[in-house]
C-alpha cells in the first residue's frame, strides 16, 4: 500500500520575491533581467539531467525541492508526456494546468515530431512563478519557445516593457497562457467547446491545492477530454483517485520517476496501461481515505474544501466506511496473525457488521477483485479498476444498509 500523505510544497518565498522585484524594477530597465538571474542563482538546484529546480518553502522542516533530483525535465517527460500516448498524431491539443516553470509544456514540444501541429493552453495562477521561467536556463531547445510565449503574454499584459527573446514561435505551435484560477479557465474553455488529447494536471499536493482535485474539477476536465484523451497527475492520493472514479473516468497507475507513481485517467479504458493495485482499490472503495474532495460552488477556498472532507470522513468512519487507520480493507479474505493489529482490524470490522476477515460479508465485498467468484454468487469478472471500485463500494453500502 502506497503512502497517500503528501507534504504541501510551495516555491520558496525568497524566490517569489525576486520575481516580484523583477517586475517592479524591470519596466524599461534592460539590466533588470540579468540582475534577477544573479539573485535567483542561490535558490536553484541543478538536477541530474542539467535542468534546474527550486527549493520549496515548508514551514518547520528542511527545505525540499520542487522536482526530483533525478531530473526536472526528465520527470516531466516520464510522468506526463510519454504516458499521454501522443505519438502518431498530426495534431494535438494539450491543457497544462499549473504549468509552473513550463517544463511539462517544453518537454512535450521537444518530444513530438517537428511536423505536429500543437495547440497548447498553459494555466498558472501565480504570476510570480511563471515569471521565474524567464530567468532559467535549460538544455532543452524547446524551452525557449515556452519562454517566448510567457514573455509575449507578460508584455501584452503590461507587466514588461522590454522583450529579450528574439526567436519567433513556429506557426505549427500555438500557445495560450492563462494567468488565472484554473477553475475559471476550464469554465471558459468549455464555453469555447475546446477538447484535449491530454491534460497535464500538476498542482501542488492535494493538501495544498485540494480545489484542483475535487469531484467538480474532474467533472469539468472530463468534459474537455477527447474520447481517447487522458488526464495525468503526479499524485496517487486516495481522495484524488476517488474523485476520478466518481466522475466516471477510468483510472490507473501512472509511471514512477524518482518519486511514487502518479495517476492516469481517461474515458477510454484502453488508454490505461496499468490498473491500480489491489490494496489501492480497496482503500478507495471501502475506507474513509477514499472520501473525495468536494467543491459544490466551484469557488471554495482550500481550507473550506479540506474541512468539508475531514467532516465527511468523521461521519462515515465506522458507520458506512472502514476506518483507514489500520488499513482494514486490505486484510479482507486474508489471514492475520494473532496480535494487536488483528484485534484492531477485527474491531473495525465489527463496527460495520462484519464478523471475521473471511466471513461471507468479507468475501462478498472483495469478490470483484478475483478472477473467479469467491462469494458463491456466481459473480461476473470485473475488468478494470473503475468497475471494481464501483462494485466494492456498492456492495459495502448494501451490507451496511442491511445491518442498519
Amino acid at each position: 500500500m502506497q503512502n497517500h500523505e503528501y507534504k504541501a510544497l510551495t516555491i520558496h518565498e525568497e524566490a517569489l520575491q525576486i520575481a516580484r522585484n523583477f517586475l517592479d524594477e524591470g519596466r524599461g530597465d534592460e539590466a533588470a533581467r540579468e540582475n534577477a538571474k544573479d539573485l535567483l542563482k542561490e535558490h536553484l538546484i541543478e538536477t541530474d539531467d542539467g535542468s534546474y529546480t527550486l527549493k520549496s518553502d515548508i514551514s518547520g522542516v528542511k527545505s525540499e525541492t520542487m522536482h526530483t533530483q533525478h531530473g526536472a525535465l526528465s520527470e516531466a517527460l516520464e510522468k506526463f508526456v510519454k504516458p499521454a500516448h501522443l505519438e502518431g498524431k498530426d495534431k494535438v491539443a494539450i491543457l497544462d494546468i499549473c504549468s509552473g516553470l513550463g517544463y511539462n509544456a517544453a518537454s512535450c514540444i521537444e518530444y513530438l515530431d517537428d511536423h505536429v501541429q500543437m495547440d497548447l493552453d498553459m494555466v498558472e495562477i501565480s504570476r510570480e512563478t511563471i515569471i521565474l521561467a524567464l530567468l532559467l536556463e535549460t538544455p532543452l531547445k524547446s524551452y525557449k519557445t515556452v519562454q517566448k510565449a510567457v514573455e509575449n503574454q507578460l508584455y501584452e499584459d503590461g507587466d514588461m516593457a522590454i522583450k529579450h527573446f528574439k526567436e519567433e514561435i513556429t506557426s505549427r505551435i500555438r500557445i495560450n497562457l492563462h494567468i488565472d484560477d484554473a477553475r475559471a479557465v476550464v469554465k471558459e474553455l468549455k464555453s469555447q467547446k475546446k477538447t484535449y488529447d491530454a491534460v497535464f494536471l500538476d498542482p501542488f499536493s492535494p493538501l495544498k491545492s485540494p480545489e484542483l482535485y475535487t469531484n467538480e474539477f474532474f467533472e469539468s476536465l472530463k468534459n474537455l477530454l477527447k474520447n481517447d484523451g487522458v488526464i495525468l497527475t503526479y499524485t496517487s492520493a486516495a481522495p484524488v483517485r476517488s474523485a476520478v472514479v466518481n466522475t466516471g473516468l477510468h483510472v490507473g497507475e501512472g509511471p514512477s520517476f524518482g518519486r511514487s507513481g502518479g495517476t492516469v485517467a481517461s474515458l477510454n479504458p484502453e488508454m490505461i496501461d496499468n490498473p491500480l493495485s489491489t490494496d489501492d482499490e480497496r482503500m478507495i472503495a471501502l475506507s474513509d481515505a477514499g472520501i473525495p474532495f468536494k467543491d459544490p460552488g466551484f469557488k471554495g477556498s482550500s481550507q473550506d474544501i479540506l474541512k468539508r472532507r475531514e467532516e465527511e470522513r468523521k461521519i462515515s468512519r465506522g458507520k458506512i466506511k472502514f476506518s483507514s487507520t489500520v488499513k482494514t480493507p486490505i486484510y479482507l479474505n486474508e489471514k492475520l496473525e494473532e496480535g494487536r493489529l488483528k484485534r484492531r482490524v477485527l474491531n473495525n470490522l465489527k463496527k460495520l457488521g462484519f464478523t471475521d476477515l473471511k466471513s461471507p460479508e468479507a468475501r462478498y465485498v472483495v469478490c470483484p477483485q478475483y478472477k473467479e467468484c469467491i462469494c458463491g454468487g456466481g459473480c461476473e469478472n470485473f475488468n478494470n479498476s473503475r468497475e471494481r471500485i464501483y462494485e466494492m463500494s456498492h456492495r459495502l453500502r448494501s451490507i451496511v444498509t442491511i445491518n442498519d
